[in-house]
């Protein structure tokens, strides 16, 4: 019978508890806290080849946890549930509960960092979302997987266990929100999934990663640093965010969409354009007028990569995808900005 992650938890060997202190050194380990929201990492089948059809967010973080103890050799960790689910049903609300978390988590003196797991599908924007709300030089690592605990060859056990590596290292210090997977580190600010199904999807096509792990140790490009357009916003008194909708762009398209994502209570709006952020002549009109009427339109690009530039008619998402865009779009209208300063805000460098 092939070893699978969930055969190996019926065995009943591993160990859930967390050794607070080694006992060959007498060293306290680095305190780290795994907030699990559920997904593919989390994900099981009846079938351990099925890496497409499984259901999301059905174990535990007890299970995940008990099935990486090589994890309490590298720190104290515990675990909390903020959501069990896909990473699609990932809410304002969830997003808010994480980022005030973690601010209190990372504001305690003796935790060291935190570990987000997380549904691939979503995670780059949970990542970017708590790169602009977590005010802390402390490691904040979101880690997910691309084959469910039940597969053979499971990635998500290696990728928490980096995860947890990572954030108990000092050398993450001061490199904002980070985002692990297949042996990588990548920048939350500049970090996307770029492939459905493949082990080696999370990508930043021209930034690049911040590192690698090599035989389980994170290995760094270069020093700290932060994402040159990185802003701080203050969620704590947050108990939503404005709706945003995003719009894909295509030869020939009409405002209907538009006019109808307005009505139906959207307070901004995210074009995913084409090339440069470029859209039809009626959309570019339509979108004109709803600046006037002081609705904020980001022109974002559906390329993948590339920076997009600020239009007459519209805001120009820089370097930041549709998502990401839509994501930092939100927290400029809760913060109360008016056009000009969301402008600013998708490029301070302008």
């Amino acid at each position: 019978m092939k070893r699978t992650l969930l055969s190996a938890l019926l065995t009943g060997v591993l160990v859930y508890a967390a050794t607070p202190v080694s006992a060959a050194t007498d060293t306290v380990k680095p305190a780290i806290t795994i907030l699990a929201t559920g997904g593919t990492i989390a994900g099981s089948s009846a079938s351990n080849t099925d890496t497409t059809d499984y259901k999301a967010g059905s174990l535990g973080i007890d299970v995940l946890m008990k099935a990486v103890p090589e994890m309490n050799d590298v720190a104290t960790v515990k675990g909390e549930q903020i959501s069990n689910t896909i990473s699609g049903n990932i809410s304002s609300s969830i997003l808010l509960t994480l980022s005030k978390r973690i601010n209190g988590l990372l504001g305690s003196e003796g935790q060291q960092g935190v570990v987000i797991t997380h549904g691939t599908d979503t995670i780059e924007e949970t990542a970017f979302f708590l790169d602009l709300t977590v005010k802390s030089d402390k490691p904040v690592v979101l880690v997910g997987a691309m084959r469910p605990a039940t597969a053979i060859s499971a990635d998500g056990p290696m990728n928490l266990l980096e995860a947890v590596t990572l954030a108990a290292d000092s050398k993450a210090q001061k490199r904002g929100v980070m985002v692990v997977l297949n042996d990588r580190i990548g920048s939350a600010f500049y970090t996307s999934k770029t492939n459905s199904t493949t082990l080696d999807t999370f990508k930043a096509y021209d930034p690049g990663y911040l590192g690698v792990f090599v035989s389980g140790k994170p290995k760094f490009y270069f020093t700290p640093a932060q994402p040159v357009d990185r802003n701080f916003f203050d969620v704590s008194k947050l108990n939503d965010l404005p709706p945003v909708e995003i719009l894909y762009s295509y030869q020939d398209q009409l405002p209907a969409m538009l006019d109808a994502a307005v009505q139906s209570g959207a307070k901004g709006i995210v074009i995913a354009g084409s090339g440069n952020g470029n859209v039809s002549s009626k959309m570019e009109q339509a979108i004109k007028q709803l600046s006037e009427k002081g609705v904020p339109v980001v022109m974002s690009a559906r390329t993948g990569s590339g920076y997009v530039s600020t239009k007459s008619f519209a805001i120009g998402a820089g370097f930041l995808n549709p998502q990401k865009s839509r994501i930092l779009l939100q927290l400029a209208l809760a913060s109360g900005a008016d056009l000009k300063q969301t402008a600013q805000y998708f490029d301070s460098q302008r």
